[in-house]
């Protein structure tokens, strides 16, 4: 009993943080989406079918779900936001913190390349 009502407040945490993902370049929407989908389906299903069916969300969610495939145009994508993030890092904070950065890219960036498209 206790366990619908958990996933239900971390799907809407999820989902709010994919929406300020949404308005922030530096933040993530997709992953957030794909949590809060994962969530709704053991809380609220019929909602996390609304996220399936989202115009712009929706198809890469469903490739996930349904092959764990990531799209070309997303993985280039991710690769340079967080190729600006290192740049932003390195102008902004510098030596040693860039060096996180590029671990993050360098780790997550080779995750994402090699996932089917």
């Amino acid at each position: 009993m206790l366990a619908r009502p958990l996933y239900l407040t971390g799907g809407l945490a999820a989902l709010g943080l994919g929406l300020v993902g949404v308005a922030l370049p530096i933040m993530p929407t997709v992953p957030f989406l794909l949590l809060a989908a994962f969530c709704f389906a053991r809380s609220h299903p019929e909602w996390a079918q609304r996220l399936y069916d989202h115009p712009t969300y929706g198809p890469g969610l469903r490739d996930w779900r349904d092959r764990r495939a990531i799209s070309r145009r997303a993985k280039v994508s991710a690769l340079l936001a967080m190729s600006a993030g290192v740049g932003f890092t390195w102008l902004s904070v510098g030596f040693p913190w860039v060096w996180i950065s590029i671990a993050v890219l360098t780790i997550a960036g080779s995750w994402i390349w090699t996932r089917a498209e």
